[in-house]
């Protein structure tokens, strides 16, 4: 399934190891494809990503999840009312510090916490989530899936490169 993707890159933060716009695409499309999400192949589907530092991810996530701490990716989906021949996903807010800790603190490469970012957070955006056990399994399993076709090892495995 071919899908064109329109990717609004936003870099708002001062982190030197941002991947290039082309992978994020790699990514997104490898999360929808594998997601199955239910794209009209004659729209491109939107999505913005903004990349920001600990403050921003500390104000929106305070604001929005009532938890005043930075955390490593929002999702914030766009529900497009029927009528309007739109598929804007929505935003993915990343904070770059907190993906660079977080893959020295579990052994993991870069990349690879990078690429599981923005697949964690393209599945919220299309209907998946981890509240319940039962979600959290199948969302866990299809990320592992997709990060196995890209090359990158099981993101919840431990110690990990």
């Amino acid at each position: 399934m071919a899908i064109t993707i329109e990717l609004d890159l936003q870099i708002a933060s001062e982190d030197d190891d941002v991947p290039e716009p082309e992978q994020f695409n790699q990514w997104v499309s490898s999360a929808l494809i594998l997601g199955h999400y239910d794209a009209n192949p004659e729209l491109p589907i939107e999505i913005t990503i903004r990349i920001v530092d600990r403050t921003e991810s500390q104000t929106l996530n305070n604001t929005y999840r009532q938890k005043d701490k930075p955390t490593n990716v929002l999702s914030f989906p766009f529900e497009s009312p029927d009528e309007i021949p739109l598929q804007l996903l929505g935003d993915l807010v990343i904070c770059a510090p907190i993906v660079r800790e977080e893959a020295t603190e579990q052994h993991k490469s870069l990349q690879s916490h990078w690429a599981h970012m923005v697949i964690h957070g393209c599945l919220h955006l299309i209907g998946f989530d981890h509240i319940e056990e039962s979600d959290a399994d199948i969302m866990e399993s299809l990320e592992t899936r997709i990060m196995d076709g890209l090359g990158y090892a099981d993101p919840y495995a431990m110690n990990i490169n």
